[in-house]
């Protein structure tokens, strides 16, 4: 799925070769003009050739090892621009933007992505004969594309392994019993780096096997118990392969994403359930969230919040009102402080309300925001897709209070809350709000972890990278509620 880019940028270097091979002059000239003017008027050279080839050579420093960039090959040099600069281009818009389009793999995807002009920082790097910088200069410099590059070079130095196939069936293991497959599942223990060699000895569990269970359960954001139910098989069960391929395709979204975001923003990472409040550059709060079902699933959304709603009402959507509330009687209607209201089901102001004591309002046109949520239990869950597309946010009145400080409305969200009413609070400035997918995230170490897929996402980002289908950590989430 790489992107063709060519077009007046080729025909400008081919006018340029041209020129300078024109009738007349003889071979030694011909030379000379090409690695001579060319360069200096911006066309290709042998060594410009060179650095591109080089570069493509070493794509698996940013996953994309599994693609094809045809490079002209090893002696042609110069004398092919147009397959050069088409490759050359191509290979660039994937460091770039990525080598796949979110917007065509998945339904909704609107944040916002970079959008540098290629073309004419080909035309710069050829004159500065520095293609091998223009193109390093691409693809995301932060700390975490590093780490996910060097986590996927290693693994794919790595002897190609299979996954253990460590049973699930029978009963989780507890700390003390003996199992048969416990040798397998320590020898996977010390792969990972959880439990040292010597402490992989016979088919009992150990309190060694179970405190590196423990550290593995809290690394993948599973309740640490030290039981080796169906969730931790499934980390033990990954193979390096499944491992590379998540941590390709969390370079590849980190491609999609503007290289300088905006220093005040809210991220949601959708697939870990976590939000990150980030104030003139700095991760000034983090808490839990409760996002989509699966099915249900919150999209990838750029979408500020313009307004903190006190006391907020809610209108029922539709769908809502036919799964779930279809049949429902006067009675329970009036026990959830429910009335219809021309012809929609709308529940009043109230701590049994859904949407809790406030709600963020965002702009965009799928009805998508953060709110407060009477089900606080849900926020105790290690697996929080459980909405039916909005985000959940703990504590949600405490994080109201830090954006309504921030923006210097403290005083009037006072007001609003204590009006008991629902009450509109404008921000001075809209905050940026990006609704982010990434199933790679790191320990404090540094390392990375793969996560669970719990919308299986990562499926068609892998698949357009030119993997072939691996195994992704897979949760089932079946207690949503009736809420937003």
């Amino acid at each position: 799925m790489t992107s063709y880019l060519g077009g007046s940028s080729a025909l400008a270097l081919i006018l340029v070769l041209s020129g300078c091979n024109s009738p007349g002059q003889t071979g030694a000239q011909q030379q000379s003009a090409a690695q001579g003017p060319a360069a200096q008027a911006g066309g290709w050279t042998d060594g410009t050739a060179a650095q591109l080839r080089k570069a493509i050579a070493g794509r698996a420093a940013h996953g994309l090892d599994q693609m094809r960039f045809d490079a002209v090959g090893e002696g042609s040099g110069a004398q092919d621009a147009v397959a050069l600069t088409r490759v050359a281009l191509s290979y660039a818009a994937a460091l770039a933007r990525g080598a796949t389009d979110p917007a065509k793999l998945y339904d909704i995807y609107t944040v916002a992505r970079p959008n540098p002009d290629l073309k004419q920082g080909l035309s710069a790097a050829l004159k500065a004969g520095d293609v091998a910088g223009w193109l390093n200069g691409l693809a995301p410099a932060d700390a975490n594309y590093r780490r996910l590059s060097q986590a996927y070079l290693a693994l794919r130095r790595q002897p190609a392994a299979q996954a253990a196939g460590i049973s699930d069936a029978g009963e989780p293991i507890k700390p003390g019993v003996a199992d048969p497959r416990l040798p397998s599942i320590a020898h996977q223990l010390v792969v990972l780096d959880y439990l040292k060699p010597e402490a992989a000895q016979g088919d009992r569990y150990t309190p060694a096997m179970v405190a590196a269970v423990k550290a593995m359960q809290a690394d993948y954001g599973m309740e640490p118990d030290g039981v080796i139910g169906g969730e931790a098989l499934a980390i033990l069960n990954l193979s390096n392969v499944d491992r590379a391929r998540a941590i390709a395709v969390g370079m590849e979204r980190l491609r999609w994403l503007e290289r300088t975001p905006q220093p005040t923003r809210i991220d949601v990472n959708l697939a870990a359930a976590r939000l990150s409040y980030w104030r003139d550059g700095k991760l000034v709060d983090s808490r839990k969230v409760v996002v989509g079902e699966p099915d249900k699933e919150t999209p990838q959304l750029g979408s500020p919040i313009f307004r903190l709603v006190a006391n907020p009402t809610w209108t029922i959507p539709r769908s809502i009102e036919r799964s779930e509330l279809a049949g429902k009687s006067g009675s329970y209607l009036r026990a959830h402080n429910m009335a219809r209201k021309n012809g929609w089901i709308v529940q009043q102001p109230g701590p049994k309300n859904s949407l809790g004591l406030v709600k963020f309002d965002m702009q965009n046109e799928h009805a998508i925001y953060l709110h407060d949520t009477p089900a606080k239990a849900m926020f105790a869950l290690t697996q929080r897709q459980r909405s039916h597309g909005c985000v959940r946010v703990e504590d949600a009145l405490g994080f109201a209070e830090i954006l309504a400080r921030d923006e210097n409305v403290l005083d009037e969200w006072h007001k609003a809350r204590a009006t008991g009413k629902e009450t509109f609070v404008k921000l001075p400035r809209q905050i940026p709000v990006r609704m982010l997918y990434q199933t790679v995230l790191f320990d404090e170490k540094g390392e990375p972890i793969v996560r669970n897929d719990p919308y299986g996402w990562d499926d068609r980002v892998g698949a357009a990278l030119g993997f072939k289908v691996g195994k992704a950590l897979r949760v089932r989430t079946d207690q949503a509620d009736v809420g937003p």
